[in-house]
């Protein structure tokens, strides 16, 4: 008994903790990836970063139009999903580490589904670390006081 206690409560705080620095597990459904990635507009050989990557539905399905993917996820029982359905594709790179401390110079493109109170500070990280002509698409949540460029269903593009 004392195990499954045990167990619950370590599942509990992986999944938990992100609430503290992001936002909850939730899987990217194939409509909204492939409305992120027709707003991102990434060539083949681009750099997409995906913050908070989850079990990696838009890595993969960048990742197989010849995109380079970094994926950050914190998650550690998420992290060894996203490393065994990306097995097998070239142009990953998962990183089991915190966005908030990581450098985004490098990307073309960033995907992210991150909670309101988070994306004023996301913008301001970004504006101050990428290179012009970056996009941001966000899954749900706008930048306040920022006006997103398109917008195609529940995804915002931001240029910067």
């Amino acid at each position: 008994m004392i195990y499954i206690l045990l167990t619950l409560a370590g599942l509990t705080i992986c999944f938990a903790f992100v609430l503290l620095i992001g936002a909850p597990y939730l899987p990217t459904g194939k409509k909204q990836i492939e409305q992120a990635l027709t707003l991102l507009d990434l060539r083949p050989g681009q750099t997409l970063y995906e913050l908070g990557a989850g079990s990696g539905g838009l890595t993969l399905a960048a990742a197989k139009q010849g995109i380079h993917v970094t994926a950050y996820e914190v998650n550690p029982i998420l992290v060894l999903v996203l490393k065994w359905r990306c097995r097998k594709l070239k142009h990953v790179n998962i990183v089991n580490k915190n966005f908030w401390k990581a450098n985004l110079q490098p990307a073309d493109g960033i995907y992210v589904f991150l909670l309101d109170r988070f994306m004023s500070a996301l913008d301001v990280k970004i504006s101050k670390q990428a290179k012009a002509g970056t996009k941001l698409v966000s899954y749900t949540f706008k930048i306040r006081d920022k006006k997103p460029a398109k917008t195609l269903g529940p995804m915002y593009l931001y240029e910067y």
